[in-house]
């Protein structure tokens, strides 16, 4: 069996040439032009002097022509950095920099590519950008773009242990968190899903999920290395759209967060649609509510539903609950999978089953670190652990329920959100005294942004103006929902901010 993604995918590609890997916008990539693209990569890095192991960024929305470069990326033994293209210049050229990336390879369409190709020159990171081209010809205008110029760049071996990916937790503007994956990290978690989900070839996924994002980067390998089929999407603006794609791709599977099925079951009418193609449906990135589990399977009953539990800093999956156990464990999010063991532990011991405590875990999937920061790895991986920073007990079978987080991130959606950085660009608005912000629960999101603030003596500020000055320094999914203000802020003894008050 092949012992990394790169070879996986290449064995798909000689063993099945003309099946269709990816599906966008009406156009479609065999697995043979799929691995022409990813060696008009290899042959565009290697002609621009890029050495193995160089970090290379990724900024482009969900295409055809990401997959190509990340592979690309990969098979010519560097480091793939995706960035998220909903983000602002100043934190890609932060996340940037704080790689060091000798390179970013962006869609020249992007709305912000001028800025952000113009300070990555300026801090001496080169830019290249791509047009992403639809249709029948997209192929061919791709790999011209890439001008490789060079010849055939042969695909770099890999060792399990080799850096393969640094994923940006947040974007934070202090110390941003970049996890890294090893390639055998990459390839173990794919594997094991693939093998929970009963993924083959005859399988269509649907990739809404931003790829650059843990949860979407695992969909994107775990039916790459079993020669199924990928259709490319990226957002649910319009959910009817998404159920019309299911009906006439013949979608077998649809990950989603609990976000995107709020959205399916409150703006659409499913028995409308045509959905007799679905498998399965899978769900990660935070909670689904019990009730919201049933409204699911009474809506859509033939698909079997999937809960998931994971984290970046595990590539992406933990454990997964088996359809047939729904009914019977309400919240949990179920057992280990292959190669991995989950421990409840408080104070460096385990605890007994019925306990709560930290989720701990080892495994294949856990990553090698935080990229140059050795303390907040040391703080998450000690003792042989990764420590998840979540709360969760397991009950006597080892089924896995989790309670919350021991830290303050917020989970919007698909996207973990700081609330010290959104704090941050509030402080920074006129009269604004003092700022709080924190996540409250939200039916369509999971978790909604609420910011509190304590305007300066004698200034009043309206909501409409804070909003309005977040947009211009924040990404859109990071805008305060909610917007309150206060006398005062919550504080204990020793004067720290209590955020748990402030919903």
């Amino acid at each position: 069996m092949p012992a990394s993604l790169v070879q996986g995918l290449g064995a798909i590609t000689l063993g099945f040439p003309e099946a269709i890997a990816l599906s966008w916008r009406g156009s479609s990539w065999s697995y043979r032009e799929l691995g022409q693209a990813i060696a008009g990569v290899r042959a565009a890095l290697r002609a621009r002097g890029i050495p193995r192991g160089a970090r290379v960024a990724l900024l482009m929305r969900n295409s055809p022509h990401y997959v190509a470069c990340y592979y690309g990326i990969l098979g010519a033994g560097c480091v793939v950095v995706p960035f998220n293209p909903l983000e602002c210049a100043p934190v890609l050229l932060r996340q940037a920099s704080h790689c060091g990336a000798s390179l970013m390879i962006g869609n020249a369409g992007h709305p912000g590519w001028d800025a952000v190709s113009e300070a990555l020159e300026a801090a001496g990171i080169a830019a290249l950008g791509l047009d992403l081209h639809e249709g029948p010809d997209g192929l061919q205008q791709f790999v011209e773009a890439l001008g490789g110029g060079a010849g055939p760049a042969p695909v770099a071996s890999h060792l399990p242990a080799d850096l393969a990916t640094i994923i940006y937790t947040s974007g934070t503007t202090g110390c941003p968190k970049g996890v890294m994956l090893s390639h055998g990290n990459l390839h173990s978690n794919a594997l094991a899903i693939a093998r929970y989900l009963e993924l083959g070839a005859a399988d269509r996924g649907l990739a809404i999920l931003p790829l650059h994002y843990s949860y979407g980067n695992s969909v994107l390998h775990s039916h790459l290395m079993v020669g199924a089929r990928l259709v490319l999407d990226d957002n649910l603006v319009y959910p009817h759209e998404t159920l019309q794609c299911i009906e006439r791709e013949g979608v077998t599977g649809l990950p989603g967060v609990p976000a995107t099925f709020a959205l399916l079951l409150h703006r659409c009418r499913l028995q409308d649609y045509d959905l007799r193609s679905l498998r399965y449906l899978t769900q990660a990135g935070g909670p689904m509510p019990p009730a919201v589990v049933d409204q699911l399977r009474q809506a859509l009953p033939a698909p079997r539903i999937f809960l998931m539990y994971g984290q970046t800093e595990a590539t992406a999956r933990l454990t997964w609950l088996p359809p047939e156990e729904l009914a019977a464990r309400p919240g949990s999010v179920g057992i280990p999978i292959d190669g991995v063991e989950i421990d409840i532990r408080r104070d460096g011991h385990s605890l007994p089953r019925g306990v709560e405590g930290e989720i701990c875990a080892r495994g294949p999937n856990v990553m090698l670190g935080y990229w140059d920061d050795p303390a907040a790895t040391a703080e998450v991986l000690h003792g042989g652990w990764l420590h998840t920073g979540d709360l969760g007990w397991l009950d006597e079978d080892g089924y896995l329920f989790v309670k919350g987080r021991l830290n303050s991130m917020i989970k919007v959606g698909a996207y973990r959100v700081s609330p010290e950085e959104i704090e941050e660009v509030v402080a920074a608005l006129p009269g604004v005294a003092e700022v709080g912000v924190t996540g409250v629960d939200d039916g369509l999101l999971g978790q909604a942004l609420k910011v509190v603030i304590v305007p300066r003596p004698g200034v009043e500020l309206a909501e409409r103006a804070v909003k309005a000055h977040c947009r211009q320094r924040l990404a859109s999914y990071k805008i305060p929902k909610i917007v309150e203000f206060a006398p005062g802020l919550p504080r204990g003894s020793s004067g720290k901010m209590q955020r748990f008050k402030l919903a």
